[in-house]
């Protein structure tokens, strides 16, 4: 799937998400909440009707863009989640546990899923930063400004071995 999606120019977390939806045919919702202590600054729930984004809506805007691509990545990754359903209670009190399949919060790095999300969505922004800055939208396949594999998206800026 991260092969073939390209990035939007200018970069939208918004318009990624509904490329994404399309993709995966089910819908993905963005959910605006007030920061709490202690909980995740973003969340993603998926029940077997639709996936929901849950993201700190009184942050900085930045701040906010990194939240949403950071649980992009998680669904792009095809992430199961392993996080207690506490975060999930405490943010959406509404939405019955029976119906959530996985939840992934945002609160700790040490475990896998959260680094390989942590390190998409930071790849995600940085090449979204230079195809922005690189000039008018409409990337072709193979540019900097999509996403063709997670391969090209590690390599772009690597170093060239030398040889003596």
């Amino acid at each position: 799937m991260v092969e073939q999606l390209e990035l939007p120019r200018p970069f939208d977390p918004a318009v990624l998400l509904e490329r994404l939806a399309a993709r995966r045919g089910r819908p993905i919702e963005l959910l605006p909440v007030a920061a709490r202590p202690h909980a995740p600054c973003g969340l993603l729930v998926s029940t077997q009707e639709a996936d929901y984004i849950v993201y700190a809506a009184d942050t900085g805007a930045l701040h906010q863009r990194h939240i949403l691509v950071h649980e992009i990545a998680h669904l792009m990754l095809d992430h199961a989640g392993s996080a207690p359903l506490d975060p999930a209670a405490a943010l959406l009190p509404h939405l019955s546990p029976a119906l959530v399949r996985r939840v992934l919060g945002r609160t700790r790095y040490d475990e896998p899923q959260e680094r390989e999300a942590e390190l998409l969505a930071s790849l995600i922004l940085s090449r979204a930063a230079r195809a922005d800055a690189a000039g008018p939208p409409g990337p072709a396949p193979g540019s900097p400004g999509s996403l063709d594999a997670l391969g090209v998206l590690l390599s772009v800026d690597a170093p060239q071995a030398r040889r003596p």
